[in-house]
């Protein structure tokens, strides 16, 4: 792959890199900024169980939805205006959470909060590759270590604002923050006047994984899976339903998206409940199960692009994942933190799934249909989980057998990481099965 020569980040892009930066940051603290202050929020209004899961599902379900509505948008809008668009919806849904009176008024919030993540988690990576083409990695490896640092602050940080200034601005806060990352995108916009946004051809960095690649920014920069707002081929996306290895890829994601969004929709109320600790630890502890994704998210894509490293990550990730659990179900109150840290080894699973949705395809069209069967498929299978967790806990009054739901997952999931395994592209599959691709 030939790249542009390189040239300093800054150069006539400053405001791009900033941009890009509040933006990556306000994705994931959407996400981890409310189940930690759930007992605050709960002493004004009643929040059940069932409400916390459907809020716990909102992110897969507005990422699959908005994930096949922005590009669609962004080809009659451009990037930036949709990016305007995006940032708008994630601090408008993030203020509003803040002055929520009731249940269904929170849960409409976070619908608009998810909205706006959804299409920017769509629309960074094009970002990237329009501002950034020689920097690539570089600017891959900072947006994955914002997102990572955007993950385990929020949780460290609520509850300590809850008690002091009040739940209402330990959520909105960050609205304030992604209305920050609206200066840079706005304002060349203004400076240049209205236009109509023209689609941006963006390219797929794809390695070919029969040639060696051993690149370590091609590594990381094919962390964030295809970059590509393009439509994918109809008879390629078709295909797909009839091969093993795009379903193992979708259980693979599935499973790494329902620990995560589990998670940060539970895990504060499942450790104050069945580990004694105040709810300011929980918080912490979250922050600490988050923080483990940071040296996974820089790790994982260069073992898989350098060593071919994906069953023995798929192992650690299971294996950390259901050690972690039965510390959590049979001694929770012992070491809770060594508990919460190894379980937190599945997030070796996500930049994992990323990474294979690059390398399992060998031209940027199957890559861009891969992409979309597996993110689809994946998290309606997420989606599931945070709701059934809430019932399960309500139901049974207890955590042992939402605990061991989660495990089954991990479980189930084993098979499908074998097959994930195999350095082979969808093309071959096909081809060994049915034919010419």
């Amino acid at each position: 792959m030939t790249m542009p020569s390189a040239r300093p980040l800054w150069q006539g892009r400053a405001l791009a890199l900033v941009g890009i930066v509040l933006v990556a940051f306000s994705l994931r603290s959407a996400v981890a900024s409310l189940s930690p202050v759930i007992d605050h929020v709960a002493a004004d209004f009643p929040v059940s169980p069932v409400v916390i899961g459907l809020i716990g599902a909102a992110p897969p379900v507005c990422f699959a939805i908005f994930g096949l509505l922005t590009p669609l948008f962004e080809r009659r809008f451009g990037l930036e205006r949709m990016a305007v668009v995006a940032i708008t919806l994630m601090a408008l849904g993030l203020l509003l959470r803040g002055f929520a009176v009731d249940s269904t008024t929170l849960l409409a919030a976070t619908a608009v909060v998810f909205a706006g993540v959804g299409s920017g988690n769509v629309l960074l990576p094009p970002l990237v590759k329009k501002y950034f083409p020689d920097r690539l990695g570089v600017m891959m490896t900072i947006y994955s270590t914002t997102m990572a640092v955007s993950t385990f602050l929020p949780p460290l940080v609520a509850v300590p604002v809850a008690d002091s200034l009040g739940w209402r601005v330990s959520l909105g806060m960050w609205g304030i923050v992604a209305g920050i990352a609206l200066v840079p995108w706005v304002a060349p916009l203004l400076k240049n006047g209205p236009r109509a946004g023209e689609p941006v051809k963006t390219e797929l960095l794809v390695p070919d994984p029969t040639d060696g690649v051993d690149d370590v920014q091609d590594a990381v920069a094919v962390a964030t899976g295809p970059i590509s707002t393009a439509p994918a081929n109809r008879r390629h996306f078709a295909r797909l339903w009839r091969l093993p290895l795009a379903w193992a890829l979708a259980v693979v994601f599935g499973a790494s998206s329902t620990m995560a969004y589990v998670s940060f929709a539970w895990m504060p109320t499942m450790l104050v409940d069945i580990g004694g600790v105040t709810p300011a630890t929980a918080g912490f502890l979250l922050s600490l199960f988050a923080l483990i994704g940071l040296p996974c998210s820089l790790l994982v894509p260069i073992l898989v692009v350098r060593f071919q490293a994906t069953r023995p990550l798929f192992f650690v990730a299971v294996g950390g994942g259901l050690v972690g659990l039965a510390g959590l179900l049979f001694v929770p109150t012992v070491a809770l933190p060594l508990w919460v840290s190894i379980f937190g080894l599945t997030a070796i699973m996500f930049p994992l799934s990323l990474v294979l949705l690059s390398i399992r395809a060998r031209t940027p069209e199957s890559a861009v249909a891969l992409s979309g069967f597996v993110q689809s498929i994946g998290y309606a299978i997420a989606a599931t989980f945070p709701l059934l967790v809430g019932l399960l806990h309500e139901t049974t009054a207890g955590w042992q057998i939402p605990l061991l739901v989660i495990a089954g997952v991990l479980v189930v999931a084993i098979p499908a990481g074998i097959v994930a395994g195999r350095r082979r592209t969808v093309e071959d599959e096909w081809e060994r099965r049915h034919g010419r691709w």
